[in-house]
């Protein structure tokens, strides 16, 4: 697999969580999806995944996500992000810092390590890229 299908795989699915194109979700997540995340470690199916996104989605209204540093190869990316949404009581924006790594395998995303700061946790960086896989701009 070359850097571009990486590329590729990660431009469908920012088109997932930003522009609501759900049905890329099986293109984009192996048969068996790990995730490494802070209540622990699990498999989930392209199916079931898309029923937590559009959970998240349901619980964190205009939910975004914002790209500080990225780099991709072959068979892994890593991203450091922000993520904001709405307080679905409130309407107040919320937000979180993170930062994960993929694997990938196949041209699917097959295993993640995410890592969260606290609420309202945010980058010093003025501003993040405009799409996930393009190098930022200033």
């Amino acid at each position: 697999m070359s850097e571009h299908v990486a590329r590729t795989l990660f431009d469908r699915w920012e088109r997932v969580w930003h522009e609501d194109q759900h049905d890329l979700i099986d293109e984009c997540l192996a048969p068996q999806y790990v995730r490494h995340e802070e209540a622990g470690t699990r498999r989930v199916t392209p199916v079931e995944y898309a029923e937590e996104i559009l959970a998240t989605k349901r619980d964190r209204p205009n939910i975004r996500f914002t790209v500080y540093d990225h780099g991709i190869t072959t068979d892994r990316a890593w991203f450091r992000f922000s993520m904001t949404w709405n307080d679905s009581g409130s309407g107040e924006v919320r937000s979180r810092a993170g930062f994960q790594v993929y694997r990938i395998e196949h041209g699917k995303l097959a295993e993640t390590w995410v890592m969260f700061f606290g609420p309202g946790s945010s980058w010093p960086d003025e501003a993040g890229q405009t799409r996930w896989t393009r190098p930022r701009t200033h």
